[in-house]
């Protein structure tokens, strides 16, 4: 008849035969390539499985390569959401904002760190190759630390204003209080606190601060206690903090810190960020030295390179300067009439100069010269120069260095503060959907 009929129970073994074949498909395809999931909603954006477990793999190798034990998978991986979270968020800001950094910037960048390790840029790729590190990933990664280096400095730093007030208090309080010669190496850990926490939320932060203090106290090792307990960016790297003198510190931190012995923890101390505790690892007197450097009172004459002037023709015309000077003419004349520089009206004058004012190759020239002696021509990143040298001398700058040191260290406690006040902001008001829990 051209038509036939299967039987129920025929149809019915069809039907199971081909679910176990797509199933056995799902399951193959889920060998190859699992599929990814998301752990967080960050505003408009998502944090993933995979990205997530790329940190981890990441924070724990270089845990182990400190030789610190990483805290429980589950708790270290709640860490890390938290910090990829705040770098996401800042990284959001940056791009809102226009902030970016450019690719010349980028590899200036990384010239520094194959300097710094002592290594030429092929051998940085080939390091980092072994290591199992992708090229280009580690250049996302520190092109995104230069923007959040940038970012913290617009944000916070530059917007931190510091009067010659402050200055003449910080110099009277260090004069008059012996303990304020103490510099101090530390670790830390921070339990940060929500801006505007409700009294519940501020004793849920306490209790976790003091968990972390009875297992510090129980022997715990504190870089595996940061990386398990801490908020701080510095939390995976045991929250160790460089030399720092106890001025800089704010003055509930140092009062308590001026009795303790290397080794010893501060109790959990409040503060307006949340709650720390502090490891001293050393402590040192804090000298301050008599500055003599050496001055020198100098002239120049700059012929420029750029788009429309060659180093070839840079340099013929300042060695035809040159060649004039050795034949008598006035250095000031000359100045006043070629030279490109915004001295020039002045005769090229640059008055005292101290060491690290001008750059390399131009100290080095001026600083080989005596009174009255002209240079032969000098080739800087700004062009062709020629130097003459009026006059040196040694000048006691201890004033001038203290006052300096003193606005350093105001600025860089105000800013520790600040980029965490300013950091919780940007937290609390951020929208986050937290998805790691589920499956």
């Amino acid at each position: 008849m051209g038509i036939s009929y299967f039987s129920r129970p025929f149809v019915l073994l069809l039907m199971l035969m081909a679910e176990i074949a797509v199933a056995q498909q799902v399951a193959h395809i889920g060998r190859i390539a699992p599929i990814d999931r998301i752990v967080a909603v960050v505003n408009e954006e998502v944090i993933t499985q995979k990205e997530l477990d790329e940190m981890l793999k990441h924070t724990i190798r270089q845990l182990q390569g400190r030789g610190v034990q990483a805290p429980a998978h589950d708790v270290l991986e709640k860490q890390l959401l938290e910090r990829f979270i705040v770098n996401r968020l800042q990284l959001q800001i940056a791009k809102e904002t226009g902030l970016t950094v450019s690719d010349t910037d980028l590899d200036n960048t990384l010239r520094r760190i194959a300097q710094e390790n002592k290594m030429s840029l092929p051998e940085l790729y080939a390091a980092l190759e072994r290591d199992g590190v992708n090229f280009n990933k580690f250049r996302d990664e520190i092109r995104n630390e230069l923007i959040l280096m940038r970012l913290k400095e617009r944000e916070v730093d530059n917007r931190i204003a510091i009067t010659e007030s402050e200055v003449n208090d910080f110099l009277h309080a260090q004069e008059a209080s012996a303990s304020n010669t103490n510099e101090y190496r530390l670790a830390h850990i921070l339990v940060q606190v929500p801006e505007r926490a409700e009294p519940a939320q501020v004793e849920v932060r306490y209790r976790r601060a003091e968990a972390a203090l009875a297992k510090l106290k129980n022997g715990a090792e504190f870089a595996q206690i940061a990386a398990e307990f801490s908020d701080a960016a510095d939390a995976m790297k045991g929250g160790v903090l460089d030399w720092r003198p106890s001025t800089q510190l704010p003055t509930k931190f140092a009062e308590v810190l001026a009795s303790m012995q290397p080794g010893e923890l501060t109790p959990v101390i409040q503060s307006p960020n949340g709650f720390y505790i502090f490891k001293l690892l050393d402590r040192r007197g804090q000298k301050t030295a008599t500055v003599i450097i050496t001055q020198t009172n100098a002239r120049h004459i700059l012929i420029k390179t750029n788009e429309l002037t060659s180093t070839t023709d840079a340099k013929r015309r300042i060695l035809d300067l040159k060649e004039r000077l050795d034949n008598g003419a006035n250095f000031q004349e000359l100045a006043k009439l070629h030279s490109e520089d915004a001295s020039a009206s002045s005769g090229g004058n640059l008055g005292w100069v101290s060491p690290g004012d001008t750059v390399p190759e131009f100290e080095q020239a001026m600083s080989a010269l005596q009174p009255g002696q002209v240079s032969a021509p000098v080739q800087s990143p700004f062009g062709w120069h020629l130097i003459q040298v009026v006059e040196h001398r040694t000048q006691d700058i201890s004033n001038d260095r203290q006052r300096k040191t003193a606005r350093q260290t105001i600025h860089a406690r105000k800013a520790d503060a600040a980029f965490q006040e300013w950091l919780q902001r940007l937290r609390d008001r951020a929208y986050v959907e937290y998805r790691l829990e589920e499956h």
